[in-house]
């Protein structure tokens, strides 16, 4: 785990340098030739810097050891930021659509070939840094990799709009593919921003059959009965569970033997942190297995 976030660490830092030199170059580009696809690909772009340092810190700070303040360390973080970066998505999006709304009633004259030129400089911009980013099973850095697939998309949007322009003199092609970039950039942002939020709020993973889950438990030698069952993610790598485990069995040994058999029947739904709590109830009621409480707590 904290082998992978070593290895997008360095990748995290180039692609950040990488894409504020471009962002530059955008911006720059998107004012002299005027058109507002370029400058919202560089607002894009812009975005894709934040997210990027937003990335880079919250690696930074996972990698850190527990404390006795904060025993689970800082995984969290990056939770955080790539719920953070999927809200500035949203919020960049927002601002395309509402310039692009007002470019479509007034619009404006284009310099076709600085602009084409210029995003095709950023597609390849975007292609680098998505190759260095791709890969990832982390959600922040995943998120980071839309960010930029995003802006990728609208980079070629950019550049056969402005081969229409040079073409046709149609400039309304500009707001009305800046409009739909900001659509594009909504719909990959809802998705993270659905995961981020489904792990802060501690509901069960996706990836995770709770009543699967059950019947491992419960399919091991020993085991009564299970119930207070709680599953949710650390942060998109660490799955945790903690769960009431009815036996009768006395032996410590026994018990080590149910835990290690329960932690195994685990390790497919990479839940690799658990916690089993053993009770044994009197007698009279431990032949009876409790029944499962099967919603998602």
């Amino acid at each position: 785990m904290v082998h992978t976030h070593r290895d997008y660490k360095k990748s995290l830092q180039l692609a950040l340098v990488i894409t504020f030199l471009f962002f530059i170059v955008e911006l720059a580009g998107g004012l002299l030739s005027g058109s507002l696809a370029l400058v919202s690909d560089a607002g894009h772009m812009f975005s894709d810097v934040l997210a990027l340092l937003l990335s880079l810190g919250a690696i930074t700070l996972a990698a850190q050891l527990p404390t006795k303040e904060r025993t689970y360390g800082f995984h969290r973080a990056e939770i955080f930021a790539a719920f953070i970066n999927s809200l500035l998505l949203i919020a960049v999006s927002a601002g395309i659509l509402w310039e692009a709304y007002h470019r479509a009633l007034n619009p404006a004259p284009i310099q076709s070939g600085l602009m084409g030129a210029v995003a095709v400089i950023g597609l390849i911009a975007n292609i680098a840094v998505a190759f260095l980013l791709h890969g990832s099973h982390s959600l922040n850095v995943k998120s980071a990799f839309l960010h930029v697939i995003g802006d990728a998309v609208s980079s070629v949007a950019v550049i056969a709009a402005a081969v229409w322009i040079l073409f046709t003199g149609q400039v309304i092609i500009d707001p009305i593919l800046s409009g739909l970039i900001a659509v594009l950039i909504v719909i990959s942002a809802a998705g993270i921003l659905r995961e981020t939020v489904a792990i802060l709020l501690q509901f069960t993973p996706r990836s995770v059959d709770f009543d699967a889950v059950i019947t491992d438990i419960t399919s091991v030698n020993g085991v009564a009965g299970v119930h207070h069952v709680h599953i949710w993610s650390l942060s998109s790598d660490i799955n945790v569970l903690d769960a009431h485990v009815y036996s009768c069995e006395r032996e410590i040994s026994g018990i080590e033997k149910m835990k290690r058999e329960i932690k195994e029947q685990l390790e497919k739904y990479h839940i690799h942190h658990s916690t089993l709590e053993f009770e044994c109830e009197e007698c009279k009621n431990c032949a009876v297995v409790e029944p499962v409480n099967g919603h998602h707590e």
